[in-house]
């Protein structure tokens, strides 16, 4: 299975952009609130209209604003799963997942289906309840159930854990990524979460104010997010401008160093990036003088907020992230990165 969007729309504050192909298994679109993540899967879901552009779902034109092409929902056999489920309150369990057969006027296909979904989402025994006598993530799966039971081609999900208590979601996150697994067809998922996205999903595209930035293998994208948005979004605490010495050298001058990478370093470098957990008072290259400024605890984990012997006074304070039975007794006078840990940043 194969879906391929390239779609323009204005949404005043900006133009989205999106240009994607995906294939089976999860993909994630990854970005802040308000970048165009939740507005690519109406447009692909039919909710709404692109400007200009083709969607395409299994070589089946959804949408193609040169021929005139623009499906109906119910017509592009997409499942889309709202952040608030958008289930029905004066319905049961039951009466909810039919919902999704409305089509289907065979009544035994229809129990048959039925059947399945509730042993599928481990929902026997609730066909009675409604919404409210559910748990949060109970409400989840049948919303999904409502989707699957009409076997779409495509699955769509909008912040799937954003409706959830925090003690729920890594729970659940397991139950829906192995449910995924099963159901064994292509899923397009929305968040603003770098975890989610990365316990998730097999590929994660980045979008930034509307334009796609990347589109890599979810642990690639993590290893070398490759611009400063999704170094950003993917967790990066440490990020500077910078320019290219050589090959393997650059200059960071509000930290006051030059530091080795690994990485070849490309024309149009425009920052580098050192995650939390890279630093290491035992390496022995790209390392210098620190004085340490501040101390965050954390439940499991400590922050140590340092400044490089010649960073500018102006310049905010490095974070080293360790787990709590690794902090020193006494804080080193000199901290090291690898080489191989410096990301290089080219937007």
């Amino acid at each position: 299975m194969s879906l391929k969007v390239d779609i323009r729309k204005n949404l005043g504050g900006f133009r989205l952009d999106v240009k994607l192909e995906a294939e089976s298994g999860v993909t994630c679109l990854l970005g802040a609130s308000g970048c165009g993540k939740s507005m690519t899967l109406k447009c692909i879901a039919g909710i709404e209209k692109p400007d200009e552009g083709r969607i395409e779902l299994d070589g089946r034109a959804l949408f193609d604003s040169e021929k005139g092409i623009n499906l109906p929902p119910r017509e592009r056999h997409v499942g889309y799963l709202f952040q608030n489920y958008a289930l029905f309150p004066n319905m049961t369990v039951r009466q909810n997942i039919l919902c999704g057969l409305n089509r289907e006027k065979d009544r035994s296909v229809r129990e048959a289906r039925l059947r399945t979904m509730l042993h599928m989402l481990q929902l026997e025994g609730l066909e009675k309840h409604k919404p409210h006598q559910l748990s949060g993530g109970q409400q989840q799966r049948v919303a999904l159930a409502r989707i699957l039971v009409s076997d779409p081609q495509l699955l769509l999900l909008d912040e799937p854990f954003s409706a959830l208590d925090g003690h729920l979601r890594d729970a659940l996150k397991i139950e829906l990524r192995d449910l995924l697994q099963r159901y064994g067809r292509e899923v397009l998922m929305v968040t603003h979460d770098r975890t989610e996205a990365y316990n998730m999903s097999s590929r994660i595209a980045v979008l930034h104010e509307g334009r796609l930035l990347k589109m890599k293998p979810t642990k690639a994208l993590f290893a070398d997010p490759g611009s400063v948005p999704a170094a950003i979004l993917t967790g990066c605490k440490n990020i500077a401008a910078a320019r290219r010495i050589d090959e393997h050298t650059v200059e960071v001058p509000e930290w006051g160093v030059r530091l080795e990478t690994k990485q070849r370093v490309q024309e149009g470098l425009c920052a580098v990036g050192v995650r939390a957990h890279y630093f290491n008072a035992s390496a022995q290259q790209n390392r210098f003088p620190v004085r340490f400024v501040e101390e965050m605890e954390e439940p499991f984990e400590t922050t140590l907020q340092f400044r490089f012997a010649g960073q500018t006074p102006d310049s905010p304070a490095i974070w080293w992230r360790l787990a709590k039975d690794r902090r020193p007794a006494e804080f080193p006078q000199e901290l090291g990165v690898a080489p191989a840990n410096i990301l290089l940043l080219y937007e």
